[in-house]
């Protein structure tokens, strides 16, 4: 396996992080395919990535820790991208989840009227693939390749020092 050093890797995280992100927001607002509501909470493991990789430029004698904390991140986006793709294909129920956007405001009626109105996006429902697969099962890739790099990366990290 080739050798990155701690600074390309906190680099090439940042870059997949936010070419994710831009690719999630150039979807839904450009082309115009809605997200689920699991879809929209994929996003948020980028976005502490995000957040983890600027916080070590500041604080970067925690640098082990803060690629800990990274690969925790990504085994996390791993786990709810693998229970997004069992709802996408029928193994597993759709969830509260999947609904909470309409449970939010049950108290008002007008609310409860304006929800039945929209046009909801299931999480069973693909509503965009690239060369036949979901976006869902992107995320589990590269989420997994990331939980695999950063836990052997920690685990190596006393040896390539």
């Amino acid at each position: 396996m080739f050798n990155f050093s701690k600074k390309n890797l906190f680099i090439a995280i940042f870059l997949i992080s936010l070419i994710a992100l831009i690719s999630a927001y150039f979807i839904e607002y450009i082309l115009g395919y809605r997200p689920c509501s699991l879809c929209e909470y994929e996003r948020i493991p980028y976005f502490l990535a995000i957040l983890v990789v600027l916080i070590n430029y500041k604080y970067n004698k925690l640098e082990k820790h803060f690629i800990l904390l990274l690969g925790i991140i990504f085994l996390i986006a791993t786990i709810l991208s693998i229970y997004h793709l069992g709802i996408e294909q029928g193994y597993i129920q759709e969830s509260l989840l999947c609904d909470l956007e309409k449970g939010a405001n049950i108290i008002d009626k007008v609310e409860i009227l304006k929800q039945l109105q929209q046009k909801s996006i299931s999480c069973k429902d693909v509503t965009f693939k690239i060369f036949g697969l979901s976006l869902t099962s992107y995320n589990i890739i590269i989420s997994l390749l990331l939980t695999i790099g950063l836990t052997n990366i920690y685990f190596r990290y006393e040896k390539n020092r």
